[in-house]
């Protein structure tokens, strides 16, 4: 990884009239793969995406997307737990009862209807909360924006997926979840990217300043102004 952090670097190019971010120091890096996984996604996810949307009919593109979710508010359920959150932890929990029961296996999401409104939370959230700076932005291969405490994050939700504990990693029914998710959520992007080429100047810096921002807004539960943090520690400035 060092090595290909290092070859990147030295190819990629900055543009004119570029101002340094404290919280990318690995820009050149990051700005070359950002373009690495533009391309992959432009030659295979978006089309593939596309084709999903249109071919497969909405309301089991819905039951798909409610399946995984059911999926994911296990994993909340626990996140909350650790949080010190126990009433959202309730909700969750609630949430997947209901679904797997009412709305047979998470295929529909009858909770939403009656009260239990979603939440998602993930390793790198819990870390936060738990003190954790974000650490540098970081751009990882195929799977896009995050900083180091997420992509440590990332690989604890990984190990901690529901699906992964049932199936064998790596067997063809994991394997073929993994794609349906991805292409899942790749599909759910679909709508808003117009939106987002149109307002950029320079795409990278959105995609980035939005990621932190959202990432930010979702670890302080909207308590905390983004502005009011340290660029790559998160702690409060003194």
């Amino acid at each position: 990884m060092l090595a290909l952090m290092l070859g990147l670097s030295a190819c990629a190019s900055l543009p004119e009239g570029h101002q340094a971010d404290a919280r990318d120091p690995w820009e050149r890096y990051n700005r070359a793969m950002f373009s690495f996984n533009t391309e992959v996604d432009d030659a295979v996810l978006r089309p593939v995406a596309k084709g999903y949307r249109d071919v497969v009919p909405e309301p089991l593109r819905d039951a798909i997307s409610n399946f995984i979710g059911n999926l994911s508010d296990m994993i909340t359920t626990i996140h909350h737990l650790l949080q010190g959150e126990a009433g959202k932890a309730g909700n969750a929990a609630a949430r997947v009862f209901i679904n797997s029961t009412v709305g047979i296996l998470g295929l529909g999401d009858p909770a939403s209807s009656v009260g239990y409104g979603k939440t998602k939370e993930d390793f790198g959230q819990t870390f936060g909360r738990w003190g954790a700076g974000p650490g540098p932005y970081f751009v990882i291969p195929l799977l896009g924006p995050s900083t180091v405490r997420d992509t440590a994050g990332t690989a604890f939700d990984f190990a901690a997926d529901p699906f992964n504990l049932v199936f064998q990693v790596g067997s063809a029914t994991e394997m073929g979840f993994q794609i349906t998710r991805l292409v899942d959520r790749r599909a759910s992007l679909l709508d808003g990217e117009s939106t987002l080429d149109a307002l950029s100047f320079d795409r990278y810096v959105s995609v980035r300043d939005a990621y932190l921002a959202r990432r930010n807004q979702q670890i302080s539960n909207g308590d905390v102004p983004a502005q009011s943090q340290d660029p790559v520690n998160g702690d409060s400035p003194k």
